[in-house]
């Protein structure tokens, strides 16, 4: 309770994105005291706290690595998409549904998802990914499209979807995005 407290005090002093910052030290200077103290169930929550508050900012970041809705075309991002990866072992996520009136479609970006590691050197061996779909590049990374989803694996922990619309049509989105800024992520 007084670390929230604490962290909605500095939201209101501060603004976002110091509060989040300060809220994410307050968690972890509250486990420390907390396991000092011997209260290690309460040492955990707050460890658990501020892992989330992290995965927030890192999500944040996600985000800005979204493409612009072209003119005709709106996006929409889905916010709580990063909170359903914690099913599937952690990491960061973001997505967002772009809409061009008679055709829309989703593209997502995951990073530092477990499950990204068992199939991420199946995206670095370019005769594999040829085995599974036509692959085209964008710049020096390779989008592979398996008709009707797009997939690409940008660093080694960065993984990108687009998927229901014809990949002619969300290749450019993919195009526009910083994938080598992706490919080096560290919020």
């Amino acid at each position: 309770m007084r670390s929230l407290l604490t962290a909605a005090a500095v939201a209101v002093a501060l603004g976002p994105a110091a509060a989040t910052a300060d809220a994410i030290a307050d968690s972890i200077r509250a486990a420390l005291e907390a396991y000092e103290a011997g209260d290690l169930q309460y040492a955990l929550e707050e460890l658990v706290t501020a892992q989330g508050l992290i995965t927030a900012l890192k999500t944040e970041a996600l985000a800005a690595y979204l493409p612009a809705a072209p003119e005709g075309w709106t996006r929409e991002v889905n916010s709580d998409y990063g909170q359903s990866l914690a099913l599937f072992g952690g990491g960061s996520g973001v997505e967002a549904r772009y809409d061009g009136g008679a055709t829309s479609f989703t593209l997502s970006i995951v990073a530092d998802s477990p499950l990204l590691a068992s199939f991420a050197p199946v995206f670095a061996n370019p005769a594999m990914m040829a085995a599974m779909g036509s692959v085209t590049r964008v710049g020096r990374h390779r989008v592979l499209d398996q008709g009707g989803q797009l997939v690409a694996v940008v660093g080694n922990r960065v993984l990108i979807q687009a998927s229901g619309a014809e990949a002619a049509t969300m290749l450019p989105f993919i195009a526009a995005m910083d994938l080598d800024g992706l490919a080096a992520f560290d919020p």
